[in-house]
């Protein structure tokens, strides 16, 4: 396979299946892809539909069962584990649903970690840089534990961005946020990748946060296509208005509650 040095990822005739007891399941359909350095795509569908498994493998956290991956012109197809994780090392930030932050670990510890695994030399200086960009400078010494959900996924950003990364992966960066919080680390992230240069691979059901990114591909039973502009921007409208109807249904949540702690005069 020819690899464009101007593509920081390149994908051919991908597949991945498992084997369940006596029959094969197969997750991902023969797919092709290329994704150009700096440029930001989100690969979109419904739960279920193979999303997060191409992450995984665009990511090297995982092998295909059949087809080359290119990451940084590496083919990560032919590498054992030790190799691709030297790989992630190297180029690769990750943004996860769950935040995966070590509990014994300070906010600063935490986003400092990739940089000292990479023997970075300004490790700290760096840590303590991009909390604050996060908005996070009062928060350096504070646990896990003593953080809301929204202070945990900004210190998981800025972990994400202190090596420097060529790429990142962000897996439903929002998922488990509400629409307040889910958007203000939306513009982090995107803010941060502008600033920083780096190519922006974003997986998310959520079609509003999909159409900030310059292109789309979809996910559907494992097979992946890329829908066309018209498409693209009837589903980011259909998002607009159900996030309008669920605004809605938060103020008025929010004014039933008011009315039944509100003691009555008579």
């Amino acid at each position: 396979m020819h690899v464009n040095s101007e593509n920081i990822l390149s994908v051919k005739d991908l597949t991945k299946s498992v084997q369940v007891e006596d029959k094969t399941l197969v997750l991902l359909q023969p797919l092709n892809l290329t994704v150009a350095a700096g440029e930001s795509i989100a690969v979109v569908g419904s739960s279920g539909s193979g999303k997060t498994t191409l992450l995984s493998i665009l990511a090297g956290l995982d092998l295909p069962s059949s087809g080359q991956v290119y990451l940084k012109n590496k083919p990560l197809h032919q590498f054992n584990e030790e190799q691709r994780s030297q790989v992630r090392a190297q180029h690769v930030g990750f943004i996860f649903q769950q935040f995966l932050l070590i509990n014994s670990l300070t906010a600063l510890e935490n986003v400092m970690l990739p940089a000292e695994l990479a023997n970075l030399t300004d490790a700290r200086a760096r840590g303590e840089a991009l909390l604050e960009q996060v908005g996070l400078a009062d928060r350096l010494d504070h646990y896990p534990s003593q953080l809301s959900g929204g202070e945990q996924q900004r210190v998981a950003i800025a972990r994400a961005f202190i090596a420097k990364p060529d790429i990142l992966f962000a897996d439903e960066p929002t998922g488990n946020l509400d629409s307040k919080t889910g958007q203000h680390i939306t513009d982090l992230i995107f803010d941060l990748n502008a600033k920083e240069g780096t190519t922006l691979v974003l997986v998310t059901h959520d079609a509003k946060l999909a159409a900030r990114c310059q292109r789309q591909v979809e996910m559907d039973s494992g097979v992946l296509t890329e829908p066309t502009v018209e498409q693209v921007s009837n589903n980011a409208k259909t998002s607009n208005v159900e996030s309008t109807k669920t605004q809605h249904h938060d103020v008025e949540t929010q004014n039933s509650a008011a009315q039944a702690t509100t003691p009555q005069v008579g």
